[in-house]
């Protein structure tokens, strides 16, 4: 699958330029999926990729359900920790999206459109409306980066945590966490690889 990546300065059309250049691709003959952040005059304002014409699906990222679908989940895991330590759940209404976490949205999206459920329609193009320059620069250099800090903080907190899991979990009276955090960090590790490879690919413009 080959992947364009569209970006440009702030009012310059990048989204007409990216949904020019998926509708252009469909029309040749490619199966092609456009991804943005915003809605797109004339698709579908849909947050699964939806027909528009033959050959030619889009998704629009919907970040602030990305945010809250995470932070829950996170409460989840941590549910009885929070308990221990007299927390108040958050409830999913109360919540808004952190600056930030529209960036993070976009790294999802980018790894289920490669390798996740969305890759099941078998593309041949893939066409992201990126935000303005500056910004797309940052969020491209975000998959190395996260990957840095996990490889770097995971050995020293593993060591840690299989000496001391068995007398926390005693003194708390609860279970530790650790074990599905460390798994959790793996997975992310890996899904910040998909995105990571799709974006130095050579395929990738």
């Amino acid at each position: 699958m080959r992947t364009v990546l569209v970006t440009g300065p702030g009012g310059a059309g990048r989204t007409t330029v990216a949904a020019a250049t998926a509708l252009a691709a469909a029309r040749d003959g490619a199966r092609t999926l456009l991804i943005s952040a915003d809605p797109i005059p004339g698709f579908p304002d849909a947050t699964a990729p939806t027909p528009v014409t033959a050959g030619l699906r889009s998704v629009r990222i919907d970040s602030g359900a990305h945010f809250r679908g995470e932070l829950l989940a996170l409460q989840e895991q941590l549910s009885s920790v929070l308990e221990l330590l007299g927390g108040n759940p958050l409830d999913g209404e109360e919540l808004t999206e952190l600056p930030g976490s529209g960036e993070l949205a976009l790294l999802h999206a980018l790894r289920r459109a490669a390798h996740g459920d969305w890759s099941a329609e078998a593309y041949d193009l893939l066409v992201v409306d990126l935000p303005p320059l500056r910004d797309a620069l940052r969020l491209l250099a975000l998959p190395e980066q996260l990957r840095r800090y996990l490889r770097r903080l995971l050995p020293q907190e593993r060591q840690a945590a299989r000496a001391l899991r068995p007398m926390l979990a005693q003194l708390a009276g609860v279970p530790m966490p650790a074990q599905w955090l460390y798994e959790a960090a793996a997975r992310h590790d890996a899904e910040l690889a998909q995105v990571q490879a799709l974006i130095e690919d050579r395929t990738t413009t």
